[in-house]
Parts: C-alpha cells; structure tokens; sequence
C-alpha cells in the first residue's frame, strides 16, 4: 500500500470508531466527495487538511500519517535519549543494546528520520564497543536510504572513520573522496571539515604525504574562513598529524595547542578526551624529557578516558602510551604492567596498537636483562602485523621491530623484519 493509501485507511478507521459519516467530518471546511477521495488513497491532502482532520477526529496528527500515537511517539523520543545519553556518558554497551531494542519496534518502521536516528546511534554505539565490522555493515545499509544531506555527511564520515580503523585504506578514501569531490562540490561547512580531517589521516596512513600536505593547507584555509571552532579544531589538529609525519615535530606540536585550546573551550567529553590522550602522544615522542610530568597527566587521562565514550581501542590506547611514558621515565615495573592492559584490552582489530604493545613489552624486558622474555615478546610482534596489508604505519611498526631485534641479537629477524618494511613503504 501507499503513503496515501495507508493514511486515508487511518482516516477512515478513526471516523467510524468515533462514529461519524464522510459528511459530517467533511462539514463545513470540507466537502464530502473530497473526504472519500482521501480515505479510498486517490488523494493526497494537504499538511493543512491533515492537521484539520485530526483535530476534527480527535487524534494526533502523527498517527494520521504514521500510524503511532502521540503516547507511542512520546515512548520512542524517550527511548532514544536515554540510548544518547548512555553513549555520551560512555556506557558504550548500554547504549548499544538500548539501540538495538529500539529498533525491533515496529511501531518506529514509519518513523524513517527517528528510525535513522536509531540507526546511527547504534552504529557510533558498536563503534565504540570496537566492532568494526558491524559498523560498516549498518553504515552501508544506512547510507542506500535516502537522507538528509548533513546525516548523509555523517554517515561517510563515521564510515571512513571505521575502514580507516580497520586498515582499510583504500575504501576510507573512496568513501571521503566520493563526498568531497564529487560532481556536485558543496561549499565548505563545519562537517566537512571534519569529513575532509578524517580522509586526511588516511591519507597519512596510506603513506601519501604530499597529497596530505596539500590537503591540509586547504583545511586550514577552509577553516580560517570559516571561522568555526569545530572547523578549526579539525583543521589543525590533522594539520599537526600531517607536519608529525613528515618531521615537523614543533609545527605539529604547534597546531595541536591550538586544536586543543578550542576543543577544551568547545568540545564534547569524548573529543576532549581523545584530543587530550593524542596531544599527550604528541608531547612524548616530541620532548622525551618531560616522561615523568607526561605520564602524570596520561594516568588522569586514563581516568577521563573510562567516564567517556571512547572506544575499546582508545582505552586501550592510553595505557600502551602511559606504559611508554612509564618506560621512558625509568619505571620499568610500571611500563610492563601498563603494556599488558593495554595488550590485553585490545579488540580483534588492533593489530598495530597490539605490535607496539609487544614491541614496548619486549624492549622493557631487554633493558632489564630478561632477554628470553624480551625476544619472545618481540617475535610475536609479527603475528600481529602479519595480517595487515601493506602501510606506512605498519611499515614503522616492522622498522622498530627491526631495530629491536637486531639490539637482542637476533640478525636474522632484523634481516626479515627490514625487508617487510621496506615492502610495506613501497621500496
């Protein structure tokens, strides 16, 4: 059946319960041939006819076109924000399942903006639960809908977020790209922005540095023009990505600073805690000599970091950093304990995250003579990086594994471990 078709049905199901004739709901506004035209589905009326009825057959004017009363509307828009707030407040798997159980309600199949509000939700939700795979999979389910043009940027977004999490580099940049750049070009917006500031970090990742260069020149000058603080947030915080891949270490800690003055002014709980736990990064490998006040502020963002809704990898993300800091401070105890967490917390995904914490495992168990554990630690390295396809992030990953176990001794393993990063770069 038709829109028309169902609504006239409603019209007329309504009118008989409250026992009254074509003519007399017509009367005086409407004529009683209209009425009928309406309720036979040969018709379509207006968003004024509409409104009249409903006041005329005292009902809400949502059941009239979607067939859920006001009662049943006001359960769903309640259901809904408490499934946001469980994500806002970081009970990622709560807000999943609140998702999740919205929609087996049949009464929100006719409610297609609420129904993909739901949708989107869900997907964020098991993004931040650490399943990728099913995020893509209700992204591209989602995004053969018709939408709004700003749900339809988010969607790409968020997609080219999670095949960029998932080593898929080429799908994330096909996927921003073909938003960015395609035959109808929009003028720039805050969204965007941060679309563009999340196909830059694949390009970053896929290696493709003067591309990135550009783009992020292109970013900043967006941004300036814009004048927002989402859209300068996201320029200079990518910016700072871009100038730390190719060895600008001031320059990006530079564009960082100012990224992260916005976003504490700005931003929401998730993006400051995100931001703060990849400046910190930032300011570690940068001034090594700060370890010790570093590693101070990473364990109060390990805190923030679990009151958010960040994802698992995040998570785990903060103690493999906080375990680098602890090492670089001198407190190896500390750095193995950290490392093993952060290990240990990874979803199936996060196989470089999972290389680095065994690298780090194996370098802190070398500096402190337990050399058996320590290569041990190291081999397995490549089990980790083994499934992933060729990048530049795994490419420094197997270049260190390289050079660590060419520190313990282990010619052979370097040798191997070289050529695979030097594959992975291209050379």
């Amino acid at each position: 059946m038709t829109t028309s078709d169902l609504v006239g049905l409603r019209i007329k199901t309504v009118r008989r319960q409250r026992g009254l004739s074509q003519a007399q709901l017509a009367h005086p506004e409407l004529s009683d041939s209209y009425v009928s035209l309406i309720e036979s589905g040969k018709r379509t009326p207006t968003p004024a006819v509409l409104e009249l009825l409903a006041q005329k057959l005292d009902c809400s004017l949502s059941y009239l076109i979607n067939g859920v009363t006001a009662e049943q509307m006001e359960d769903i828009e309640l259901a809904l924000g408490y499934a946001r707030l469980a994500l806002e407040n970081g009970e990622v798997q709560e807000a999943r399942t609140r998702y999740a159980e919205l929609l087996q309600n049949n009464n929100l199949t006719g409610l297609t903006r609420l129904r993909q509000d739901a949708e989107f939700g869900l997907a964020l939700s098991t993004e931040a639960c650490g399943d990728l795979d099913e995020t893509i999979s209700i992204l591209l389910r989602l995004r053969n809908e018709e939408l709004a043009p700003e749900r339809g940027i988010e969607i790409a977004m968020v997609l080219c977020r999670a095949y960029r999490e998932s080593e898929r580099l080429t799908e994330a940049v096909e996927v921003g790209e073909a938003m960015l750049m395609g035959s109808a070009r929009q003028p720039w917006t805050d969204q965007l922005v941060e679309l563009a500031a999340t196909l830059l970090g694949a390009y970053i990742l896929r290696g493709d540095l003067l591309r990135a260069r550009q783009f992020a020149a292109e970013l900043l000058n967006a941004a300036d023009a814009l004048g927002t603080p989402r859209s300068i947030v996201a320029a200079n915080w990518n910016a700072s990505a871009v100038a730390h891949a190719t060895g600008h270490t001031e320059e990006a800690l530079s564009f960082a600073e100012r990224a992260m003055a916005v976003q504490v002014e700005t931003g929401q709980p998730r993006s400051v805690a995100r931001m703060r736990l990849a400046m910190l990064q930032k300011r570690l490998r940068a001034r090594p000599a700060e370890a010790g006040a570093i590693r101070e502020v990473l364990r109060a963002a390990a805190e923030e970091l679990e009151q958010t809704s960040t994802s698992i990898l995040d998570r785990a993300r903060v103690h493999i950093e906080l375990a680098y800091a602890e090492y670089m401070a001198g407190d190896y105890d500390k750095a193995i304990q950290h490392a093993v967490i952060g290990r240990n917390r990874l979803p199936a995904y996060g196989y470089v995250l999972g290389a680095e914490a065994k690298l780090l495992l194996g370098t802190v168990y070398g500096a402190v003579g337990r050399f058996d554990e320590a290569a041990g630690h190291v081999a397995s390295v490549r089990d980790w990086l083994a499934p992933l396809p060729d990048s530049r992030r795994s490419a420094s990953t197997w270049y260190a594994t390289a050079e660590t176990m060419e520190s313990l001794g282990d010619s052979d393993g370097a040798v191997e471990s070289y050529q695979r990063a030097l594959a992975c770069a291209g050379l």
